[in-house]
């Protein structure tokens, strides 16, 4: 007796489980500025104000949102780089590229020592002389296997970031001879 009990509580509770599903599919929708009699102008939303710009949408060619002209890689940042911009490129550095490009940008990050993909070094003739516009346009739309971090990283800290790399790349390849004078004596009064 109470095993039939159980079994008829089982498929009761099963019908009511099958009919409790939310509709949110079929709810009811509009396409933008389709009509539709909501708004006194009998359009279902509300025109969009003046100069609005899309997240997405990049503001002209301009070389700034783009880090392309005529449709061209920029070869230089297109603004002065200060020690905050350097210090602010290092910050988003940290957070965003360290994992796959490591702290010194030779792509030994730690997810790349779990199996991920390896990226380029930035140490590489190939990625030492691209044009920053290059490296910027790969931090906004993705290259290879890298994914956009356009969502994740503001223009401004994209191009904080490509002077932060440039300054790797001039770190990781400087002669004694760039050197000031007494870090040369110093070096030469080192035991190797």
């Amino acid at each position: 007796m109470c095993r039939n009990n159980s079994i008829a509580l089982l498929v009761c509770l099963m019908l009511v489980l099958a009919g409790c599903q939310q509709q949110m599919a079929d709810q009811p929708s509009d396409k933008p500025l389709a009509a539709d009699n909501f708004f006194p102008n009998a359009q279902s939303a509300r025109p969009l104000e003046g100069d609005t710009v899309s997240q997405d949408q990049a503001i002209g060619d301009d070389p700034l949102y783009t880090g392309k002209a005529n449709g061209q890689s920029v070869t230089a940042l297109p603004f002065p780089v200060t020690q905050a911009i350097l210090i602010r490129g290092q910050q988003r550095y940290n957070i965003y590229c360290v994992l796959c490009h490591d702290t010194v940008g030779t792509g030994e990050g730690i997810v790349v020592q779990r199996g991920y993909t390896q990226p380029p070094s930035f140490h590489t003739d190939r990625l030492r002389t691209a044009p920053v516009g290059h490296l910027f346009d790969v931090i906004a739309n993705g290259y290879g296997k890298m994914p956009s971090y356009a969502k994740q990283l503001a223009v401004q800290d994209r191009w904080d970031i490509v002077a932060y790399i440039r300054a790797l790349q001039l770190s990781q390849d400087v002669s004694l001879q760039d050197t000031p004078a007494n870090v040369q004596l110093q070096l030469q009064r080192e035991p190797q």
